[in-house]
């Protein structure tokens, strides 16, 4: 069976175990071309708000034009009913919800060293200690909080990655406060454009690529932290900078219809 390892982008990767704060992950490989200014945003539309995953009831007969016994999806999501959903309704979907990017932003670190559906498995106590992934609440978490989240067996008790949320949560608050919006500054990062891949296989994609070292560095800049090159790469490919679906997937086509067409050179 696939797993997506780290959260990084590609439909289906292959594992990969990267220097940058041990992170392991799935790639969907692009050359996000991240230039532009950001300004002048185009909306892009046909995201809905992510379901907190308690349970999972996907029904497939209710996709237009799929049958059931005819679904072919990346293969990292196949075999876990959390994946399943995560994959179908969210993955690859271009966001300008800040409050959706704040919470891949937290996840994809998160995830570093750790599966993906290990993330999946506890993202509904995720949602519910981190206040929905509310910046403002987040940033404001003291020590007491900060212990009792650690405390917790319902997240991942890591203390480099909660004491990183909290202080990406003030680098998040910062960056909307200059841009408008934490999405302004993303999108105009990446030129307002979506890079759509042509996977056929989850073989040889990288760990990260230009764009998202662009992105690591940037961000670290800004004062984030736990945003190396591969969890910039698997946030890009989460909240749909880049389509890495493999181009068999039935999401692949679903996804490139919600945005402007913009292929990469490989």
């Amino acid at each position: 069976m696939f797993e997506r390892g780290g959260s990084l982008l590609s439909g289906c990767g292959d594992r990969v175990v990267s220097n940058d704060a041990v992170e392991i992950s799935f790639h969907r490989g692009v050359r996000p071309c991240f230039e532009g200014d950001p300004s002048g945003f185009r909306r892009i539309t046909g995201r809905r708000q992510p379901p907190v995953l308690k349970t999972c009831t996907l029904d497939l007969s209710q996709i237009a034009g799929v049958s059931v016994g005819a679904v072919k999806r990346c293969r990292w999501a196949e075999g876990n009913d959390l994946a399943v959903a995560y994959h179908d309704e969210e993955w690859g979907v271009p966001s300008r919800d800040d409050r959706y990017l704040f919470e891949m932003l937290i996840l994809e670190g998160a995830q570093a060293g750790l599966s993906w559906n290990t993330i999946l498995a506890k993202r509904a106590e995720y949602q519910r200690v981190y206040q929905n992934f509310a910046p403002p609440k987040v940033a404001r978490f003291d020590k007491r909080k900060r212990e009792r989240l650690l405390a917790n067996p319902g997240i991942v008790r890591n203390r480099l990655k909660v004491e990183s949320s909290v202080t990406n949560a003030k680098a998040f608050l910062a960056v909307q406060a200059d841009h408008g919006a934490f999405a302004n500054f993303l999108w105009g990062f990446a030129g307002n454009e979506v890079v759509h891949n042509r996977r056929a296989a989850a073989r040889g994609l990288p760990t990260e690529t230009d764009g998202s070292r662009e992105l690591s560095r940037t961000l670290k800049r800004l004062g984030f932290r736990f945003v190396g090159p591969t969890i910039c790469y698997a946030f890009m490919q989460a909240v749909g900078l880049v389509n890495d679906h493999e181009v068999g997937c039935f999401r692949y086509q679903e996804v490139k219809r919600l945005t402007r067409s913009k292929h990469s050179a490989s």
